[in-house]
């Protein structure tokens, strides 16, 4: 698995970590080995443009998500094939603001954002309670599993 980190932002965070939860969540979900997934860290400015360009939503959000492949989740007999999973985009400072909200770090609040991302790359959506409490309750089983291992 290939995991590309691109830090545009002034924040400075372990960019390893990030690298090693995408690896990690690519392989809870059965992610073949020879996929690829950017990640990319902007500014409010950046993922405003994007925000609208792609949702036609205005202002910053934390995070968006780029399919490419359009992968989906695989199982321990049969791996999704080889791919694209996709990019993602986190805004650390829309981030920041969020993390305070909820009275954690905002790194926390960014590995958080990365896994939902990565969920939402393999076809995960929470529109529908019943799909939000499975995917909802899916990123916090493979966020914990991985904070707890390290």
């Amino acid at each position: 698995m290939t995991v590309e980190i691109i830090n545009e932002t002034k924040y400075q965070f372990n960019e390893a970590e990030f690298i090693q939860l995408a690896i990690f969540t690519m392989k809870k979900m059965f992610v073949s080995t020879k996929s690829d997934l950017n990640i990319k860290f902007v500014n409010p400015d950046e993922i405003a443009k994007l925000h609208v360009e792609y949702l036609e939503i205005p202002g910053p959000t934390d995070v968006m998500s780029f399919p490419m492949d359009e992968l989906k989740a695989g199982s321990s007999d049969k791996p999704t094939s080889t791919g694209i999973l996709g990019d993602i985009v986190i805004c650390p400072e829309i981030a920041k603001k969020n993390a305070n909200k909820a009275g954690h770090s905002y790194i926390d609040e960014m590995l958080l954002l990365e896994v939902h991302s990565i969920l939402h790359l393999l076809g995960f959506d929470h529109i529908k309670p019943a799909e939000e409490k499975k995917m909802f309750d899916l990123q916090r089983s493979i966020l914990m599993e991985f904070l707890a291992a390290k």
